[in-house]
């Protein structure tokens, strides 16, 4: 199933074994022309810890574009809403309608690895499948 957009972390999911899980993925490749990925740190202090850790980098280098830490897309607030027909992977905490945006959007929870392979495939896949995982 196609998606036009990964979210990850938040106030609630962006610890930084999150995101340094979704930088393995994400290390020496792509977001997917098709689809906005998103990294929300959890907290301030998470997020020096990714840039420290070249975290922040990574994500950069893969298209990803990174905020710093907020409430967002989770929350239908800013960044990353999502319109009539658009689908979304998460790991933020809640996937009810309109949550993130136009009630005719979808959006499928999943682990920072989930989130980071779609993100690259353009659809919901695991990791296992973008192969030399």
């Amino acid at each position: 199933m196609e998606i036009q957009q990964a979210v990850i972390g938040s106030c609630t999911n962006g610890r930084i074994e999150d995101l340094r899980l979704a930088a393995q993925i994400f290390k020496g490749k792509s977001v997917h022309p098709k689809v906005r990925a998103l990294v929300f740190p959890g907290t301030q202090e998470i997020y020096l810890q990714a840039i420290r850790e070249g975290l922040v980098q990574t994500f950069v280098e893969a298209g990803v574009a990174v905020s710093t830490p907020t409430c967002g897309p989770c929350l239908g607030g800013h960044m990353g809403i999502l319109a009539a027909g658009e689908r979304a992977v998460s790991t933020t905490n809640r996937n009810f309608v309109g949550r993130m945006g136009h009630p005719q959007s979808e959006v499928y929870l999943a682990n920072p690895a989930v989130a980071a392979a779609s993100a690259i495939a353009g659809r919901l896949i695991g990791p296992a499948q973008l192969g030399g995982m």
